[in-house]
């Protein structure tokens, strides 16, 4: 039997188009003498559709692109995800089901058992729970098929009562084929195939893996939809990131051998390669095809500028350099240069006269007072009222240029340097921004090295430094990691005993990251690349009084 796996990117909500890339693929698939192609979950409408899936008509609509789909089976079987009617007086209206479409015919529909309600996942929201567990028989073999978290189910991480498979597994099954929707995250790639592997292990069976690929808004699907042997072993693997069409010509007699690459928790080349697909995706969905950043000179701004270059074409991506009275020659020096070695377009628009023209306006009303965060908050106001009004003329979007560190503990201002449509590195901690410098870096200077190695600065006052209100990044790093990827109070972290965490600044961080929520909630998007996330992954109320 040959199985295609068919790994695509889909555009949540374009149900013609999304239709007609399956329809192309089950033409390559029906010209290779595919038996069985394979898709992702929720493939017909996107995955995630969230609040669409409301709507009646967009029911349909799917409804409409999978008969479409049903009627060019013709000599193959084709397995797409999509949402169905559940047609139950109690409970939810729909069910997330896979379609088993085989000549021309609906075979079986097969719906999903376990919602993941959870981090940045909310299906039980929309989605009824299945409760009955039938194999699909096709051409002489009886077919496990399950949709993503059906497989996740597994050992001491169990977080439901049934598991789909032991309730196939007593029907004989031959092959197991999942589809799904598994995001992107630095500490995921080796869980998901770890997973999969266990599996095929435990049940003793093949297993065909089908996911996604592509950017949907924050959320970034990697792709490495993967063909795993009954031994768990991975025979063949798709890309990382791009769309990919692989024909595995199976045989249930035969055993296969091990043939993928393997990657690490933490690569910094997937990190970057999941974010250009990111902003690429972000930018070619929502319909813009131009880019502009306020390119400091720092680290920041240069990563985001590298990342956005590649994406989209440096030619397409305005770097503008706004200094004011405080900002170093340095600064404006190495900004021009990184536009230089990428190719952007660049402009040096110093601030001076719009800060000067504030400050003038606001004379009468802060009379007495002595200056203070309030006029380095101006400036940053100035450059975001700069970049925007260039948005609003020239229809570039903005790029934030945020990182994780900052956001967590509100070191950024509200319109000013936080304004943007698309937050590029707000999931990367500030240690992890200078490995990505370096990565962008790997076959030469392309980012300055002076950029890399200077000492960071907002450059908002005389001779600012920001180990003035922080401490330094790789103790401040560890102390958010902890309270916000491991959830650990300021007790907790300060008593694992890492000499560098002091108790106070373990208690100063922890507060802040608090205080700090109400900017968090008026971010822009931000391309999630952890497995903790602010935004739709974290969600903490911004009025509250808790002391962690």
């Amino acid at each position: 039997m040959n199985i295609a796996l068919s790994q695509l990117n889909y555009i949540i909500g374009d149900i013609e188009g999304n239709t007609s890339k399956i329809l192309a693929a089950i033409a390559k698939a029906k010209e290779a003498q595919v038996d069985i192609i394979v898709f992702s979950e929720l493939a017909i409408c996107g995955y995630p559709p969230k609040d669409l899936l409301d709507y009646p008509s967009f029911i349909e609509r799917c409804e409409i692109g999978l008969d479409r789909i049903r009627k060019e089976t013709r000599g193959i079987a084709a397995l797409v995800g999509g949402p169905a009617w559940s047609g139950l007086e109690k409970g939810k209206k729909l069910y997330n089901s896979a379609f088993f479409f085989a000549d021309e015919k609906l075979l079986k529909r097969i719906d999903k058992t376990l919602l993941p309600t959870y981090d940045i996942f909310e299906e039980y929201r929309y989605f009824q729970p299945n409760e009955t567990f039938e194999c699909v028989d096709y051409k002489g073999e009886r077919i496990a098929v399950t949709i993503c978290e059906d497989l996740w189910n597994l050992d001491q991480e169990k977080l439901y009562k049934v598991t789909p498979m032991d309730e196939l597994y007593s029907q004989n099954p031959s092959v197991m084929i999942n589809l799904s929707g598994s995001p992107y995250s630095y500490n995921h790639v080796e869980k998901r195939r770890k997973r999969m592997q266990l599996n095929a292990k435990n049940y003793n069976l093949p297993l065909f893996y089908v996911n996604q690929v592509g950017g949907n808004t924050d959320i970034l699907f990697d792709g490495g939809s993967m063909f795993i042997n009954r031994m768990g072993e991975i025979v063949e693997e798709c890309e990382f990131y791009k769309e990919d069409f692989k024909v595995i010509k199976w045989d249930s007699n035969h055993i296969y051998k091990d043939n993928h690459q393997d990657y690490y928790d933490y690569d910094i080349g997937l990190i970057h390669d999941a974010l250009v697909m990111g902003v690429r995706d972000y930018f070619a969905k929502v319909g813009f095809k131009n880019a502009v950043l306020g390119s400091s000179g720092g680290i920041d701004s240069a990563v985001v500028h590298a990342i956005a270059a590649e994406a989209l074409g440096a030619e397409n991506v305005k770097a503008i350099t706004m200094p004011s009275e405080y900002s170093s020659s340095g600064s404006v020096d190495d900004a021009k240069k990184l536009a230089e070695n990428l190719g952007s377009p660049f402009s040096n628009i110093a601030i001076n006269d719009v800060f000067d023209s504030l400050n003038d306006t606001l004379t009468d009303e802060f009379t007495g007072t002595e200056p203070n965060v309030t006029e380095e908050n101006l400036q940053a106001r100035s450059r975001g009222i700069i970049l925007m009004a260039y948005s609003n003329k020239f229809g570039n979007m903005v790029l934030n240029t945020s990182n994780k560190s900052e956001s967590a503990v509100g070191y950024s201002t509200l319109y000013g340097d936080m304004c943007g449509g698309l937050s590029v590195i707000g999931d990367l901690y500030k240690e992890q921004v200078y490995d990505l410098a370096r990565f962008v870096n790997r076959y030469g200077e392309v980012i300055p090295y002076e950029i890399i190695n200077k000492e960071p600065s907002a450059e908002l006052r005389p001779d600012q430094k920001d180990s003035d209100s922080l401490p330094p990044y790789p103790i401040l790093d560890k102390i958010l990691f902890h309270y916000i990827e491991e959830k650990k109070g300021w007790k907790e972290i300060v008593a694992m005993n890492e000499e560098e965490l002091d108790e106070a600044v373990v208690r100063k961080i922890v507060r802040m990251v608090d205080r700090n929520e109400y900017k968090r909630f008026q971010a822009s998007p931000t391309l999630r690349i952890s497995h903790k996330a602010f935004g739709a992954g974290r969600r903490m109320p911004v009025v509250a009084r808790y002391n962690h």
